[in-house]
């Protein structure tokens, strides 16, 4: 997994921890932004998904990072940037 510098200034400055970051791309749904990026958040069947692997417990402690999403480069997987949802994901 690797950042960008922006990327990396934007978790830290946004609080997300480097486990939020690998859940969302191993469990996160994905969409192409139309501009060479991957959005990856957690809708509600990503979080199920997490659920029945991880158990409800663990989730409902993570709970303050399911409104997280990351931006991926489409051509290298490079990470672009990290924040919090503020709105609904258009899909």
């Amino acid at each position: 997994m690797s950042f960008t510098v922006h990327a990396t200034i934007r978790a830290q400055q946004r609080a997300l921890p480097p486990i939020a970051i690998e859940l969302l791309r191993e469990f996160g749904e994905e969409a192409y932004d139309g501009r060479g990026g991957i959005r990856r958040y957690f809708s509600k069947r990503s979080r199920r998904r997490l659920e029945r692997a991880w158990g409800s417990v663990p989730v409902r402690l993570f709970s303050k990072y399911l409104n997280a999403y990351i931006v991926e480069s489409s051509h290298d997987g490079h990470i672009l940037t990290a924040a919090h949802r503020t709105k609904r994901a258009k899909n």
